[in-house]
Order: structure tokens, then sequence, then C-alpha cells
């Protein structure tokens, strides 16, 4: 079954003097969160960028798609601790989405390092976000086993 989540968001003024809010408008968790040019080229400055927000959605969504693979494998994770760079930077005369890094540190009883950055690459072509990526931008997986 096909579903489908909604954010709005609202902006005020031009490019570079403007500003705007983000909100969820499926779940309502979080509400007017501001957004701004100079939270995306520069500082953040208390606000968050489009950038930040697919930061975490492309994060949650390897970490669930890791935790299916390894389940399916027969080593289910104890823990998964993702963390997602997106990078945004002027290409030419305008401004790009260029690479997004996955870095994942697991809790995997019966696993080992090669079975476990095996798991992690499948995860980082094939969730469900990385997949919307993909021919778009780089996405890279750095994988580390927890003892």
């Amino acid at each position: 079954m096909a579903t489908t989540r909604r954010a709005d968001a609202v902006w005020e003024g031009e490019l570079t003097s403007g500003k705007g809010q983000v909100s969820s408008g499926s779940s309502g968790l979080f509400r007017d969160l501001p957004v701004s040019w100079s939270a995306r080229t520069e500082a953040p400055g208390g606000k968050t960028s489009p950038e930040e927000l697919l930061a975490a959605a492309h994060a949650s969504c390897f970490a669930m798609a890791l935790s299916a693979g390894l389940a399916r494998a027969g080593t289910p994770p104890k823990k998964l601790e993702v963390s997602a760079s997106v990078t945004f930077d002027k290409v030419g005369d305008g401004w790009k989405v260029t690479k997004s890094e996955l870095t994942v540190r697991g809790w995997v009883p019966g696993s080992d390092a090669q079975k476990f950055k095996a798991a992690a690459d499948a995860a980082g072509q094939g969730c469900p976000i990385s997949q919307a990526l993909k021919g778009n931008l780089n996405v890279s997986v750095n994988a580390s086993l927890a003892a």
C-alpha cells in the first residue's frame, strides 16, 4: 500500500535576505523550523536547511534498510549509530547537492567486519532514499563494527 507524507514551507522575501519556516504536515512532530539561505551556505545559526532535512531522511532510511538486511542474514543488530553528511556546493553558476556520506557504527552479535561492511554497502545502495538520489549525487558508506 502506498503512503504519502507531506511537509509545508513558507518563504518571505528574496533569497539571500529572506526567511522561511518548514513544518511536518503529516506527523505534526515539528512546526515552523526556521530556514534561510545563509543556513544553507554558511553557519546554521540556529536554523535548519533542506540539506540537513535530507541528511536526516537518508540516515534514518539507511538505518532501517541495514537493520533489515542484517536480520535477513541472521545477524540482527543490537544497535546502529548512523550519521549522514549531505554536501551543498556551488557548481558552475549554480548550487547543487553533490554528495551524501553515510557513516555507521554497529553492534551486531554474530557478524564480522567484512559481513557488516557488505551489508552496509548494500543498504547504502538499496535504501529508498539512496535510490531516489541515485544518478544525481555520490552516495558513500563508511562502516565500522563495534567490539
